[in-house]
């Protein structure tokens, strides 16, 4: 158990890395339209660097949440903070798009850091403190979501100097953790990792995400389409029967329909959907109607950033008031709104006006999902519980 002072020290270097390894998901999001041209790519091809970095967090998460339950989470956050560093560098010194794609599929590996960091706070600090520093761990995924379009706009949308920049914050993070963190009372689970898992969930979700990436290219009737998606539904069967049959599975099935659970899962895919479907919109209305630079994009989610860092702060009282379902709702509530404010948006305020409802919203709902997907499970299993919640987050926002 941490001593007060440097329990929340670790829970502070911990949100740090969290929302660095938050950052690369999303600070691609404006490069786009930069990239396309830069690289004469088409910009179906181009979203990729975005896709890929999702699709390879969505794998990891349950992955690396597996071995830090048998191998200790401390290590393998650092693991996933030096995959972060590699995957950013070779993407800062490519000048083609496919050493890019793959730069960004190292730095998907970061995506795992919410349930590891979870799992390390309920081994070191009382149960007491425990919803608090969830709900700051929770919360800075949208300041990290936020925080990278800001990044891409503060370096004027120029890809090497992004991801230098997240080479260096992402070393920086790995010092810290490796510094400060450590692992009280180390749990470890049974069992071996199960890569065939891992072999198969990748392969339905790129065929999954392949055929909504470009079907409205090829059409959503034809074959290639078509064929993908039922690809992605046979794959995805085959693999919840072998889930099913294996001693420790990448995913534990019956946890995603853990009555406990299930409510967080469902709420967390929607949530994760809801947050990436409005910030690359308003990105795309600021960039394309309001003829906004990359910087203004960040700007306009500026409200976002700073309203889910201020609701992260007050999420232990809030906690102490209020169930975390309950959180949860009113967040998906005030994230609708948002929402119907975009699509009735016709000035640059209304932009700003559903970004700060936007980061209210995600907010409540980010800081409370963590306690709803880990408050009915065993501490040895927290971070696999944290895990399949990130997972279907990612899923959502892929």
């Amino acid at each position: 158990m941490y001593k007060n002072s440097s329990g929340w020290a670790a829970v502070g270097v911990l949100a740090f890395a969290v929302a660095v390894g938050t950052l690369q998901m999303t600070v691609v999001v404006p490069l786009l339209p930069l990239l396309q041209r830069q690289l004469g790519a088409p910009l179906t091809s181009v979203s990729w660097t975005l896709t890929a970095g999702l699709l390879s967090g969505a794998v990891a998460i349950p992955l690396l949440s597996s071995l830090g339950d048998m191998y200790g989470r401390r290590r393998v956050s650092l693991a996933a903070l030096a995959l972060l560093v590699a995957g950013s560098a070779l993407s800062a010194l490519s000048t083609a798009l496919a050493p890019i794609i793959v730069g960004r599929v190292l730095q998907g590996a970061a995506a795992p850091l919410l349930p590891l960091a979870m799992g390390l706070a309920r081994q070191g600090l009382p149960g007491h403190r425990l919803p608090t520093a969830i709900g700051v761990l929770s919360a800075t995924i949208g300041v990290g979501s936020g925080g990278g379009m800001i990044l891409a706009g503060l370096l004027d949308g120029d890809y090497r100097a992004v991801f230098w920049t997240l080479t260096g914050l992402g070393a920086l993070s790995f010092a810290l953790v490796a510094a400060v963190v450590r692992e009280p009372r180390p749990s470890r689970a049974a069992g071996r990792p199960d890569l065939a898992g891992a072999a198969l969930v990748s392969v339905w979700l790129v065929c999954l995400l392949l055929a909504v990436s470009k079907g409205g290219a090829w059409g959503w009737t034809s074959p290639l389409t078509l064929g993908l998606l039922c690809a992605a539904a046979a794959v995805a069967a085959v693999w919840v029967l072998t889930a099913r049959r294996t001693a420790a599975p990448l995913i534990e099935i019956p946890m995603l329909l853990h009555r406990g659970t299930a409510g967080a899962t469902v709420a967390s895919f929607l949530l994760g959907f809801a947050l990436f479907a409005a910030i690359t919109t308003l990105s795309a209305v600021a960039q394309g109607t309001l003829g906004a630079s990359v910087l203004q994009v960040g700007l306009y989610l500026l409200p976002t950033t700073v309203l889910m860092l201020a609701v992260s702060v007050l999420a232990g009282p809030l906690m102490r008031r209020f169930t975390a379902s309950a959180l949860v709702a009113c967040g998906s509530v005030l994230v609708t709104a948002a929402a119907l404010w975009l699509v009735l948006s016709r000035a640059g305020s209304d932009l700003y006006g559903a970004a700060a409802v936007l980061g209210l919203g995600i907010g409540l709902g980010y800081a409370a999902l963590g306690t709803m997907a880990v408050e009915h499970v065993e501490p040895a299993k927290t971070a696999a519980a944290g895990g399949v919640n990130a997972l279907v987050r990612v899923v959502g926002s892929s």
